[in-house]
């Protein structure tokens, strides 16, 4: 149940989920309200006085400040509608310092059933439970053949072309039809002819599991579906053990080249999806045998390392990928530990750079049914991005680097517990509001962190344009480190890691250089089909951290296309998205094929304009400030 929380003084009111903290409904609704330690209750920095009922604890909050009705904002949810007044704050000095409300992101997560429609429960595998009489000496037909005729009474339409697994059903089929007394469980593949693929022991009708994958080259993503309901049952993600060999794609198809490089980097893929299996389990007490059918997506370097193969020429002109379409594979031939018969599809690529991940993205937003004219953007290590919609769709890649999910930032880490996600600064003292996944103690930056932190640090002139920290401001937080100029985000005392956390100007550059390109892509691939920003209909962001992406400070760096903000739309993890409902529905899977056909490929490195919008683009938010009229409104108020 939704409650109302409202702001005071700034008279700001905001709907809140009922497990927000009053911080964390204080930062979506822009208020900044001082707080340092994540959540943990340590710096009392964030103590409000509230008019309501709340739930709290007192933590290290004195007693005298509680009896005056002062709670921590870190440690309070709001049990019913409630005012909460922000004291003022004030310099050393004594003067009063003013609050400034700021905007906050306008797109609405209700345009995702919009986007994505709806899917029913017709998953690419079922269930058909038998009930056979046995063999006598009149009735003594081959354990197999009395199968098939049980089958074809119940599913007389598939009676021609049934068929079944060979060897391995043959050789658990004797067994398991006298173990389950002659009343088994057959596990049907839906494909063309339809096929028998597993038989188990009684009725076990009532459990049919899926898995869904994204296999990314930073971050891989499982989730656990039920596919006789389409519910999602579990979620877990872990690195890709892949990332130790090399953090972008380029770095693992070189390593792919050394002696059993190539075996290396498919063992540590596969390990990664058999943790994300094991945790999923874990979490619902199923044992990895009874997952029935695996659809994964990944970028085209991904799945051929996956699959054993070698991805040597996706590097190297014309960019040619060994196979596009791959085949239906049996999981635990690659070292899945999943049942023998667990089928793995993969979704089919489009070029070296552009892979089965957008192509689900792509396929779970139907752009292929739209008439609007669509730029979707898959933010991640690799930034891929299609412009089109139901006639045509043009496709690129651009190498952003690992930057977007914490790599090469010093402090850079995974969106899990103790990542930064949203900062706020005080234009005067230069102090942070700090929330952190979890609400626990601050232990790095994740990406969309990332992001508001250089965002609000630019809006509030603590980094100029070019992203270089101004050295005369009046605060303890900028200094020289070890690598250069650093704003200190967190002291060691506040942090999980017992160090401070700091953003560095290093750190600032890698961010531009990951912005610069993506931004540089847009740019290129609109104008190689004769379009603009203003032609768009609809900006459709993707990604691990899409769904958590501030709009505005997205906008402000110069990361998105500074246009109507009603034009935005949230997908998220949408190379996952498509991997689930093509579990789920074999109606909307079949669908897929269209899509893929639609879709055009063009290299950015083959044009000259590309790498002079990328030079452009390395400015915040842009060399061209005619671009983004609304950040430079926003600077020159500043």
């Amino acid at each position: 149940m939704k409650r109302t929380i409202t702001f005071l003084p700034d008279k700001i009111s905001i709907s809140a989920d009922k497990d927000d903290t009053l911080l964390t409904a204080a930062a979506k609704a822009g208020v900044y309200i001082p707080a340092s330690c994540g959540g943990e209750g340590v710096c009392c920095k964030c103590k409000v006085q509230v008019q309501g009922e709340v739930s709290t604890d007192k933590a290290n909050l004195k007693q005298e400040d509680w009896d005056k009705g002062f709670r921590l904002a870190c440690r309070s949810t709001a049990v019913s509608d409630v005012e909460v007044t922000v004291p003022e704050l004030t310099t050393r000095g004594g003067k009063a310092l003013k609050h400034r409300p700021k905007t906050t992101r306008t797109a609405s997560a209700k345009a995702l059933d919009s986007l994505i429609g709806k899917w029913s429960s017709n998953p690419p595998v079922r269930k058909v439970c038998l009930e056979l009489s046995p063999p006598s000496m009149e009735d003594n037909m081959a354990d197999m053949q009395r199968v098939l005729r049980a089958l074809s009474h119940i599913l007389p339409e598939h009676e021609s072309e049934l068929t079944y697994d060979f060897p391995d059903l043959l050789k658990h089929l004797p067994r398991t039809l006298r173990d389950g007394d002659w009343k088994v469980t057959l596990l049907l593949l839906q494909d063309d002819p339809l096929r028998i693929i597993d038989i188990e022991a009684g009725d076990t009708t009532a459990k049919l599991y899926g898995l869904a994958v994204d296999i990314g080259t930073t971050t891989c993503t499982g989730l656990l579906i039920n596919l006789l309901t389409g519910e999602v049952l579990a979620e877990s993600s872990s690195y890709n053990d892949q990332i130790s060999l090399g953090e972008d794609v380029i770095s693992r198809i070189i390593y792919a080249g050394r002696a059993n490089g190539l075996k290396t980097l498919q063992g540590k893929v596969v390990h990664t999806i058999n943790t994300i299996i094991e945790d999923i389990c874990r979490q619902r007490i199923i044992s990895p045998s009874d997952i029935a059918y695996i659809a994964a997506a990944g970028n085209t370097v991904m799945s051929h390392l996956l699959l054993g193969i070698d991805p040597k020429y996706l590097r190297e002109a014309p960019y040619v990928p060994s196979v596009s379409q791959f085949p239906l594979v049996k999981a635990a031939g690659l070292g899945i530990h999943v049942h023998y018969s667990t089928r793995l599809f993969l979704y089919p690529c489009i070029a070296s750079y552009v892979g089965g991940d957008i192509v689900s993205g792509v396929h779970a937003c139907q752009m292929a049914k739209s008439d609007k004219v669509s730029l979707f953007i898959d933010i991640g290590t690799n930034g891929e991005i299609v412009v089109g919609g139901k006639d045509w769709m043009a496709c690129a890649a651009c190498s952003a680097g690992p930057a977007f999910e914490g790599g090469g930032i010093q402090f850079g880490m995974r969106a899990s517990a103790g990542a930064i996600e949203k900062f706020q600064i005080h234009p005067e003292t230069f102090e942070p509001m700090i929330v952190t996944v979890g609400q626990s103690k601050p232990a790095g930056i994740c990406g969309s962190g990332l992001i508001a932190i250089i965002a609000e640090l630019l809006e509030n002139r603590v980094i100029d344009q070019q992203g270089k920290f101004q050295h005369h401001l009046d605060t303890s937080r900028i200094r020289e480190g070890a690598s250069g100029w650093e704003y200190v985000l967190v002291w060691a005392k506040s942090t999980l890691i017992g160090e401070d956390i700091v953003l560095t100007e290093v750190d600032i550059d890698n961010l531009m250089r990951a912005k610069g390109a993506m931004y540089a892509g847009y740019q290129t691939l609109l104008e190689s089909v004769g379009l603009s920003f203003a032609d768009l209909d609809q900006v459709i962001l993707a990604g691990n951290f899409g769904a958590y992406l501030d709009l505005e400070q997205a906008i402000c760096i110069g990361m998105l296309p500074d246009i109507s903000r009603e034009h935005f739309y949230y997908l998220g993890n949408a190379s996952l998205l498509g991997c689930q409902i093509s579990l789920t529905d074999m109606g909307r899977f079949q669908e897929l094929e269209e899509t893929r056909q639609l879709i055009t490929n063009m290299e950015l490195c083959e044009n000259p304009q590309f790498m002079q919008h990328y030079m452009a683009a390395l400015f915040l938010p842009h060399t061209d400030m005619q671009l983004f009229p609304s950040v430079q409104q926003k600077l020159s108020a500043a």
